[in-house]
């Protein structure tokens, strides 16, 4: 339903009510206790505001989630209402007549009225139905799907690729135009799923769309959550949550900007309490909010199988981190400093090395393909700059990314070389641009040495990129920019600088292939969406080519 139609349907409702109203004028006797009792018992029926969602699909199982609304007073981050019982079901038909299980969970005032169900014992590769009810209240039907069985010979797998979704900077009509497609195994979200900022304070290109809750930078476990029950208002993010699973990992801004594992850059030790105290609290709200299976506690990193085709590695490029150094400074080779956590980087070495899928996916919040500024001019460097949080100029890395821990992104590409792993694909977010790239041993001699791996990085929902800085017609930059952007970085075959959408990944034994769409705007609730390019790597190739249609 659109923003739109509920309007409409709103506004249909206020004749009725203007009725009841004088009827109870005029006939106080009976209208006026009806009146009263009929509103009272709507405030105690239990609601599901925020939509229902699955996640991080099993060949057995899949996890469900939602948030219940026990009393009018119970909203999100206040601490109130009652303990409510909450049954879940999982059936074969959206009608609910096969019904394959059932169970119920507690929802309380501790975990925000959030409830989880890991359901097990389903059949693999299938399509189910589920929903939730409390207190003679059903929530929403929604479809999900579970991963085919780890021994399957599967023809092919269908992701959405989404990042980087900023409230108050638009619509997120691109979550509406995936939800649409309904031909997805699952979506995969690279992080930055809410922003932490105070109203107006970032990236609307001068223009608040539309205002979040609460308005002022979030810091507490109260306001991290009201920041999460927001954003599971939208009803394009509750449309897409309601017909596949996703699978989600965090980046900074479920936090704070270019956060580290001890502080972050958009946070005042102090003034805006302790760290420990500010990201305890964004964890807790994401992990109540998202429907996200912790390998390990505290952290997203954790591993998913798709048959025999493919495994995805997600990573958690921010808990373990070292902190972010200036640009130009030598220790971004330091072999001390960090961005994976020593145990992550072994993990995720020992998984590529150990699989026996065709594809080696990773989901990788921040860019590891190197990144030279080059030559650019000062009117393009500044505002690129600025979207990178970097000094304004002359420089060469942003060092948020895997740029500026030069050494582990070595030890890396160096063991998928060493190991002769092939099919490594880096599924990326957080720069606000779509680009499709190799990921070289070594860029500077590049094409000449070997890539090790390639990467496809989507672009954001409604961040602002680099025409909404510059403030220029889309597509402006892009035509200046990227020439040269490609000329400095030759591992890169395209960049749009400019424009905002989503990927779709499609996956079989012979290649993956990410189809880039784009919005038509995205300050429009009914932006439509158009395929703009298409890149694939094909099997044992190692590298990145344009084709010319979608899948």
């Amino acid at each position: 339903m659109t923003s739109r139609q509920r309007t409409a349907d709103s506004n249909s409702l206020s004749p009725r009510r203007r009725t009841v109203v004088k009827a109870a004028a005029a006939t106080a006797v009976l209208a006026a206790p009806l009146a009263a009792a009929i509103p009272a018992r709507a405030a105690e029926a239990p609601a599901f505001l925020h939509g229902v969602a699955s996640g991080d699909p099993l060949p057995d199982g899949i996890l469900l989630w939602t948030r219940v609304t026990p009393t009018a007073e119970a909203v999100p981050g206040s601490g109130l209402g009652p303990d409510t019982e909450v049954a879940w079901t999982v059936a074969k038909d959206k009608a609910f007549t096969n019904v394959v299980a059932k169970g119920s969970v507690t929802a309380t005032a501790a975990s925000d009225h959030t409830v989880k169900a890991d359901v097990r014992g389903l059949a693999p590769a299938t399509d189910y139905w589920f929903r939730f009810s409390a207190g003679g209240t059903d929530s929403p039907a929604a479809r999900t799907r579970t991963a085919p069985a780890a021994d399957a010979a599967v023809p092919n797998l269908r992701f959405g690729v989404v990042s980087c979704a900023n409230w108050e900077a638009g619509y997120f009509s691109s979550y509406r135009h995936l939800a649409a497609r309904g031909d997805l195994d699952a979506w995969l979200h690279l992080g930055d799923y809410i922003y932490e900022y105070g109203t107006g304070d970032y990236g609307t290109r001068d223009t608040v769309v539309r205002q979040h809750a609460p308005t002022h930078e979030i810091l507490t476990l109260a306001d991290y959550r009201i920041r999460h029950g927001k954003y599971k208002t939208d009803p394009d993010l509750k449309a897409l949550h309601a017909v596949a699973p996703v699978v989600a990992i965090w980046d900074d801004h479920e936090f704070a900007n270019d956060a580290w594992s001890g502080g972050a850059e958009n946070h005042t030790e102090g003034a805006e309490g302790a760290w420990t105290a500010r990201q305890a609290a964004a964890k807790q709200a994401y992990f109540e909010w998202m429907p996200v299976r912790p390998a390990l506690a505290g952290t997203t990193y954790r591993r998913l199988r798709f048959g025999k085709l493919a495994d995805l590695s997600l990573l958690d490029l921010r808990s373990f981190r070292s902190q972010q150094v200036a640009v130009g400074n030598g220790s971004v080779d330091d072999p001390d400093r960090t961005i994976t956590g020593r145990a992550q980087l072994d993990w995720l070495k020992a998984g590529l090395k150990s699989s026996d899928t065709t594809w080696r996916l990773v989901g990788n919040s921040v860019m590891i393909s190197p990144f030279a500024i080059g030559s650019l001019s000062a009117d393009l460097l500044r505002p690129l700059a600025e979207l990178l949080g970097l000094p304004k100029e002359g420089l060469a890395l942003n060092t948020d990314q895997w740029d500026g821990y030069t050494d582990d992104r070595r030890e890396l590409l160096a063991h998928l070389r060493s190991n002769a792993i092939r099919n490594t694909v880096f599924l990326t977010g957080d720069i606000h641009m779509a680009w499709a790239n190799d990921v070289p041993v070594d860029a500077g001699t590049y094409p000449l040495s070997a890539s090790a791996a390639t990467e496809f990085v989507v672009t954001s929902v409604t961040s602002d990129n680099l025409d909404d800085l510059v403030k220029v017609p889309e597509g402006t930059v892009t035509a200046l920019a990227a020439p040269v952007i490609q000329l400095a970085n030759r591992h890169v075959h395209w960049v749009d600088t400019d424009r905002h959408g989503y990927g779709v990944l499609d996956i079989t034994a012979d290649r993956a292939q990410m189809d880039y769409y784009v919005l038509s705007d995205k300050t429009n609730a009914n932006a439509t969406s158009s395929w703009a390019r298409s890149y694939r790597t094909r099997t044992g190739t190692q590298k990145v080519e344009r084709t010319y249609t979608p899948v």
